[in-house]
């Protein structure tokens, strides 16, 4: 067994790793790595930091960092409102770190730098990454495919109700000069952080659970650097609005840089007041529209009637020349008529004093008189005609009549 002349203390070892380690890393370098969580006690800041590698993302490799509280300060008045959102779990950061060992205290890395540009370009060929995979399985275009309903009217908020930019949103769509009405349920979340990506994602669901209640979903925040809005870059979000059964509408308050959730929203606006502008003017759209049809069936309708009345008065002016033509034309058949009844009645008086003649004619052929001078004979008894000999019995007498006189007799029974 090796002796304690072949052996060295723990105190010694580390004091060799150290000295190594100081000679052999004696100035600051720069290091990829990710957060993997972030504590902050009395101005200074202990990050773990890990490597991760393989199909799995298995952790390859990992240490413990520390900003100390000078530094941190510096660090902040350097880069800003971005220095937070740096130092988040989950952000893949580049750092500029001195290698210390502790004899007692052991490995750390001791921060003196973070490079803003390496973060945002991660996050940028993330963002690209992300728009491809949306494109891949068809969900990019997906939300803008929807039509908006004809009014807009009911509303879900996806914001935090703390935010600024949800208070002028509500604010200014409820002040509207129009007087439209509008009902809106806030689901709320924190809008930037470690915890935003899995609050708007447990939102989501129980919007979708009740779509049929809104008209849309707008999604709005206030501003902000471009660190804060990696929750609207993320696949898991993107992909869960693109297939919402409603359209949604998003202002979530960044001028220079577009999100993802920009590009697959049915309607993407640079601030939630510019949301709240396009809700009343696309009601106001509508109205117009109303208006517009109301007027035009009133034209319509005015035209008809116009069109009806001059038909009208074309028919009654046809039926009343009609008339004056009917009676006109009566007129001159009654005129015809008139000049004709004196011709017809002195033709008719002609015929019927022609016909009198001829009857007086024939009367006067056939009275007793001539009758008698033609030949023939009147026998009389008693001064009436005797029409059949069984009408006279013996001893009558009777008077023939001649043409030229009459003679007297006796009925004998021989």
């Amino acid at each position: 067994m090796p002796g304690s002349a072949t052996s060295c203390s723990l105190f010694d070892l580390n004091e060799h790793v150290r000295r190594v380690l100081a000679l052999n890393l004696p100035d600051a370098l720069w290091v990829r790595a990710e957060i993997a969580q972030v504590n902050e006690s009395r101005g200074h800041y202990y990050l773990s930091l890990v490597e991760k590698g393989g199909e799995k993302e298995e952790i390859l490799a990992q240490a413990e960092a520390v900003i100390w509280q000078q530094t941190a300060r510096q660090l902040h008045s350097q880069l800003g409102s971005i220095w937070r959102d740096l130092l988040r779990a989950g952000m893949e950061v580049l750092l500029k770190v001195r290698v210390e060992f502790h004899e007692r205290y052991g490995f750390k890395l001791l921060i003196q730098d973070i490079d803003p540009a390496y973060t945002l370009g991660k996050l940028e060929l993330e963002r690209r990454n992300t728009i491809q995979r949306l494109k891949e399985v068809g969900f990019f275009d997906l939300n803008r495919s929807l039509q908006l309903p004809l009014v807009l009217q009911r509303v879900a908020v996806i914001s935090s109700p703390k935010a600024a930019g949800f208070q002028d949103f509500w604010k200014h769509l409820q002040g509207n000069r129009y007087g439209y009405g509008f009902s809106m349920v806030l689901f709320p979340v924190a809008v930037q952080g470690e915890q935003a990506e899995q609050e708007v994602l447990n939102q989501l669901k129980k919007i979708q659970a009740k779509h049929q209640q809104f008209d849309c979903l707008v999604v709005i925040r206030g501003g902000g650097a471009r660190l804060d809005l990696t929750a609207f870059d993320s696949y898991a979000v993107c992909a869960q609005m693109a297939r919402l059964s409603i359209p949604v509408l998003c202002g979530i308050g960044h001028d220079t840089d577009e999100t993802v959730l920009d590009l697959v929203a049915h309607t993407a606006l640079k601030t939630p007041t510019a949301v709240a502008d396009f809700l009343i003017g696309h009601n106001l759209h509508f109205e117009t529209t109303l208006v517009q049809l109301q007027l035009s069936i009133r034209d319509s309708l005015w035209k008809s009637l116009e069109t009806a009345n001059l038909s009208l008065e074309y028919l009654a002016q046809q039926c009343d020349l009609a008339i004056r033509q009917k009676i006109r034309s009566e007129y001159q058949v009654l005129n015809h008529q008139e000049t004709l009844i004196p011709v017809l009645f002195r033709q008719r008086l002609r015929e019927s004093a022609l016909k009198l003649q001829g009857q007086e004619s024939l009367l006067e052929m056939l009275s007793v008189e001539n009758t008698l001078k033609r030949g023939f004979t009147l026998t009389t008894k008693d001064g009436k005609i005797v029409r059949a000999g069984a009408a006279l019995k013996p001893g009558d007498r009777i008077t023939t009549h001649f043409g030229d006189g009459e003679a007297v007799s006796e009925v004998r029974d021989d």
